[in-house]
């Protein structure tokens, strides 16, 4: 089905894909190719650029952020029909369209223009384990006449290091080299010297021919929109020598009337061994080159490899599928948020269309939290994710914040000694063994800081983790927050008055004595999840000293963190009380409400309904719920970064998707289906229909933030894509509210719904395993398994006890 379609677009559910019918969306609307080494960034105009492991180091193609007008690079057709001269995605000639559409898949985008009785469908992706990206373009002529016309394709290469080739002029406009040969178009700039690797433009067709210089290609002081090189309609045969190097082929098309032709274009990478990188001297070896182009010179073998990707994202999407009679809950569900999921385990917070690909890496942090939405889709690669996270820790239990994805060695370039860092990887590893059962993963040795020669198995460095936590507590027993925790723009130790400072990377309070009830809440959740672990292993004395500490933060959170109505949210330096109705400004934060209320800290004693409750009257607003109220109207020094945004906007009283799921989550501890589920849909993407046009952003996916409700635009949102909203959403809805839970014994069945619920069913791949759950709801209760039964056999309690290997099993449950 689809949903009814807006001003820009809809979804095409049967097709798992977001239909764009305007081109002049709010903001570009992306989407991403690749899921392994070679990725795209594709907007609804055809924007964006690729790159190999590292949108930094291996840029392919160049594109400019913050450019006037906004997305400005990509991939560029130009078609030349007599006097009329068009792009089939509109831009960069932005000529008005008799027909316009682009289709945002799994893994692909399918852009389609037509003007004056020709079309042109571009599909574009990256086939599975392939370092390239096809583009497969259609030309159909729907007129009643001949038509000739002439194509110039069009890419600009990046000089590889994506930050030195927007800085580095005086260099990079001398290194600049290119060959063309037959009908493609080598990038190999640098490739003499110290890099074993170079980039290709093909199309698999005769071209009457090329372009490699952009000024040439361009002429003097033209944009992308004015070439004179299309308005003269010949190619110039051009060779780059320095300067700004790109690929456009030439090719002259003649069609009769209702004829077709599919021309094939790629753009690949390839790395050579040192000793076999020339094939004669100043030309380069292209056999591995031209190997990658053969594999894609057909329609054929273009089909079979998109038809090989449909597959894949079929067999992916399959393991988690509800069905219930909410059409947007499905959509959400069954398809974005588990693609999204999978982009952000791929790029972590590095490249998007508001991260440039160059100031960050994966990040420690970020990682292990995209994992837990990811590990049920391919857990190998989770696997091999949690090793190289792990391999940055450092013998004390802290960790780098980031790494590099195309070295996997940390660095400290956005700071260090983030103190909620090291809890993370519990999560993200306890995660995994319950999905999998791999208890094998805790045996592996690990370095230490990238360190082959100092290594400790993984549930040693686990074990540092939990202790990280335990040495670094503060005068009321809670944990110091060090740099920062989760709220990066908390900068409790930072008091920064120089404007060219980074709160980031600036600690000068000396002793740093600010406490953080936030990591107070996770030591607690997450250390349980570690005492389970031991237990599962035999490891009672761990579990029992582990416990013993778990305990005391509690004790320490109710006597020293506890408000009266809600969760403070910090200590600062001084001493002094952070998110306390004391203060005019900041009273609440949703963190410490978030992470308290998930650990279940003071539940026995009702201070997480309490706390949840004042969060519905100070945080909660249409469209989600902001991080502090009231927000900052001034500068605070103690405070950091936090108070220097203007009121609704980023960590000051912005909508941070990423904590919005802490709170839902937090709701279903305490049986609370309705509100959990509230939250959810204020908002998941699927339900924000009529806010397309404020929300700016992707209506497919989520955003980091959405302004407040302090805010001068509530509801617009900002940096889409790359955040850990996906998972958390992902894990909230399908294991706290769905509630299908991995369990080290089995699957765990606990929902907590809105008590209208009738029934829904879940089917679940589970260590092999198809479960076909159904859930119903006769009672109208919000919790409680009164019932279940596996393949007609009654079951004690909500863990559905492990099946055979490849079997499908039907289940029951009734809650009441």
């Amino acid at each position: 089905m689809t949903q009814t379609e807006n001003s820009y677009g809809y979804f095409d559910d049967d097709q798992r894909e977001y239909v764009i019918t305007e081109p002049k969306t709010p903001y570009p609307w992306i989407n991403y190719l690749g899921d392994t080494d070679f990725f795209s960034l594709i907007s609804n105009t055809s924007g964006g650029y690729s790159f190999y492991r590292d949108a930094k180091f291996r840029r392919l193609t160049r594109y400019r952020y913050n450019n006037v007008p906004v997305d400005t690079g990509g991939r560029y057709f130009y078609i030349k029909d007599g006097d009329t001269t068009w792009s089939p995605a509109w831009k960069p000639l932005k000529t008005e369209l008799d027909q316009y559409e682009c289709r945002h898949g799994m893994g692909y985008t399918r852009i389609r223009g037509e003007k004056n009785g020709v079309s042109s469908s571009v599909l574009f992706f990256v086939p599975k384990g392939e370092n390239l990206e096809v583009q497969q373009m259609t030309l159909t002529n729907h007129s009643q006449e001949v038509k000739t016309l002439k194509l110039f394709s069009f890419v600009e290469w990046c000089l590889w290091n994506a930050e030195d080739d927007m800085t580095n002029f005086q260099r990079n406009f001398s290194t600049g080299q290119v060959e063309v040969q037959d009908s493609v178009i080598y990038h190999k700039t640098e490739y003499r010297e110290r890099r074993n690797h170079f980039a290709f433009y093909s199309v698999n067709a005769d071209i009457s021919g090329f372009d490699t210089d952009r000024d040439v290609f361009l002429g003097d002081y033209n944009g992308f929109d004015t070439p004179d090189t299309v308005a003269r309609g010949e190619a110039n045969n051009s060779i780059a020598h320095g300067w700004s190097p790109i690929a456009s082929h030439a090719i002259e098309v003649t069609l009769q009337p209702g004829e077709s032709r599919d021309l094939i274009f790629t753009l690949g990478y390839v790395e050579m061994p040192d000793d076999d990188k020339w094939e004669a001297p100043q030309v380069i070896n292209k056999t591995k080159a031209l190997a990658a182009i053969e594999r894609f010179n057909t329609s054929e073998k273009v089909q079979a490899a998109f038809d090989a990707l449909n597959r894949y994202w079929d067999e992916l999407l399959g393991r988690y599928v509800v069905d219930s009679d909410d059409a947007r809950l499905n959509r959400g569900v069954n398809i974005w948020n588990q693609y999204q999921n999978m982009v952000t385990f791929n790029m972590s917070r590095s490249a998007s269309f508001f991260e440039s690909g160059i100031g960050r890496g994966m990040g420690f942090r970020d990682s292990n939290q995209d994992l837990i939405g990811f590990v049920h889709l391919v857990p190998e690669r989770a696997r091999e994710r949690i090793i190289d996270i792990a391999s940055t820790q450092f013998e004390d239990g802290s960790a780098y914040h980031q790494y590099q994805p195309l070295t996997k060695r940390g660095n400290a370039a956005i700071g260090g000694n983030f103190n909620d860092d090291p809890m993370w990887l519990i999560q993200s590893v306890t995660v995994y063994v319950k999905e999998t059962g791999d208890f094998s993963i805790l045996e592996e040795d690990v370095p230490f800081n990238n360190d082959p020669d100092n290594s400790a198995k993984l549930f040693d460095h686990l074990t540092r983790s939990f202790n990280h936590v335990v040495n670094n507590r503060g005068e009321h027993g809670l944990p110091l927050i060090g740099r920062a925790d989760w709220n990066d723009c908390l900068n409790l130790n930072c008091f920064s008055s120089d404007p060219n400072e980074s709160f980031q990377t600036t600690e000068n309070q000396e002793g740093g004595r600010a406490e953080s009830l936030m990591i107070a809440g996770q030591f607690v959740l997450f250390g349980k999840d570690y005492i389970e672990l031991c237990r599962e292993l035999g490891k009672a004395d761990e579990a029992r000293r582990a416990q013993d500490h778990v305990d005391a933060m509690v004790e320490a959170v109710k006597t020293h963190g506890w408000d009266g109505d809600w969760f403070l949210r910090a200590y600062d330096a001084a001493g002094n009380k952070l998110g306390t109705h004391e203060h005019d400004e900041s009273k609440i934060f949703i963190e410490s409400q978030g992470f308290c209320g998930m650990a279940g800290i003071g539940l026995e004693d009702g201070l997480v309904e309490k706390s949840l409750s004042a969060v519905n009257e100070h945080l909660a607003c249409d469209y989600g719920i902001v991080l502090n109220a009231p927000a900052f109207t001034k500068y605070h020094i103690e405070y950091g970064e936090i108070s220097t945004y203007p009121q609704g906007y980023k960590e000051n009283g912005g909508i941070f998707c990423h904590n919005n799921p802490w709170i839902m989550i937090a709701e279903t501890v305490v049986g609370n289906g309705d509100r959990a589920f509230d939250y959810y849909t204020r908002i998941a993407p699927a339900y924000q229909d009529d806010k397309v046009k404020l929300h700016k952003t992707e209506p497919y996916v989520y955003a980091q933030m959405i302004a407040g409700k302090e805010a001068a635009t509530p509801g617009q949102a900002k940096n889409s894509w790359l955040t850990g909203t996906a998972a958390w959403n992902y894990v909230a809805i399908t294991q706290s509210i769905l509630g299908i839970k991995p369990h080290y014994q089995g699957l765990q069945v606990d929902p907590c719904i809105p008590k209208a619920w009738d029934s829904y069913r879940v089917t679940r791949v589970f260590r092999g395993v198809t479960y076909q759950i159904q859930i119903n709801n006769p009672a109208h209760v919000c919790r409680g398994v009164a019932s279940m039964t596996v393949n007609g056999d009654a079951v004690e309690g909500n863990i559905i006890p492990l099946q055979s290997e490849g079997s499908t099993v039907e289940v029951v449950v009734t809650l009441g």
